[in-house]
């Protein structure tokens, strides 16, 4: 009975604000974790778990200008993410303990709060691709300010383990379900989808190729690089920056017979200007410094 109460408009409503707290408190929580890790204050605490756990959320509202943040609105939201903040405070665990804690709340709260997105969205009157990119939003947008607050790259930009693209999954997975009219299996299915990508990806490494290593790997594409690396032109060298060759380097720039007395070559003057050209400047020893050696 309760199952089939879901599936209605209040029902619906309901598990959603569920989903959506859970989420605020546990990506509160990771919030504070982070913040322990980096020796921050108590007020440190609080504003790193505002943040993280109200961040997504509000800018979610504020982009599909269905009137005040939900946040701002509702007097659970605010306290639920202090409390948060304020276990990861007082409640010490062991890394390891961290780590797998860790794991997990970021998988669900990906879960969670994609689906919170496209429900929210959906009660907006927007379109299903509105949707997926709402329910992205919202699940990466609070982890998203809270590393550009602590000036650190975030990390839905890659250099790890599958992340915004689970959230797009999720995203993706309750709209199907929804527009099948099965919202209730989208909630699972998208949380349960989360919760194993993002498994894997720490289990195993999964993440998407960047764009230094992705290389088409066939012949045209191989000519196509050794022609371009044929045509690109030096780099010139820093004004005022000199590079000294090695003195047993000399010997192969003098002409056969030449001795290394006046108007030879001086081994520590040898050195490589301006553009590369491939003329080297090769300064002659004064006349004064040569006749002198020769006295």
């Amino acid at each position: 009975m309760v199952f089939m109460n879901l599936l209605t408009v209040d029902g619906l409503a309901a598990v959603t604000n569920v989903l959506d707290l859970a989420g605020v408190f546990a990506s509160a929580l990771l919030g504070g974790a982070v913040a322990r890790s980096m020796d921050f204050d108590l007020f440190g605490f609080l504003v790193v778990g505002f943040v993280s756990g109200l961040g997504g959320g509000m800018l979610r509202d504020v982009l599909l200008q269905n009137g005040p943040p939900v946040a701002l609105t509702d007097p659970l939201y605010v306290p639920v993410a202090v409390a948060g903040a304020l276990v990861a405070f007082f409640v010490s665990f062991s890394e390891r303990g961290w780590d797998r804690l860790f794991t997990f709340l970021d998988a669900a709260v990906i879960g969670f709060w994609a689906v919170v997105g496209v429900q929210r969205t959906f009660d907006a009157g927007l379109e299903w691709p509105a949707a997926i990119i709402m329910g992205t939003i919202t699940a990466v947008g609070g982890g998203v300010g809270r590393d550009l607050l602590l000036r650190r790259v975030p990390a839905v930009f890659g250099g790890n383990a599958l992340y915004a693209s689970v959230a797009v999954a999720a995203s993706a997975v309750m709209v199907g379900a929804s527009a099948l009219g099965s919202p209730t299996i989208g909630i699972v299915a998208a949380v349960v989808l989360s919760l194993l990508l993002r498994w894997g990806a720490v289990r195993w490494g999964w993440g998407l190729p960047n764009g230094r290593n992705w290389q088409p790997q066939s012949q045209l594409a191989s000519l196509l690089r050794r022609g371009r690396g044929r045509g690109r032109t030096p780099r010139p060298v820093r004004p005022g920056a000199a590079r000294l060759l090695r003195p047993g380097a000399t010997r192969l720039l003098r002409r056969p017979g030449q001795d290394a007395g006046a108007g030879g070559l001086h081994t520590g003057s040898i050195r490589l200007d301006g553009l590369h050209t491939g003329a080297l400047h090769l300064d002659q020893e004064a006349p004064d410094r040569a006749d002198h050696r020769e006295d």
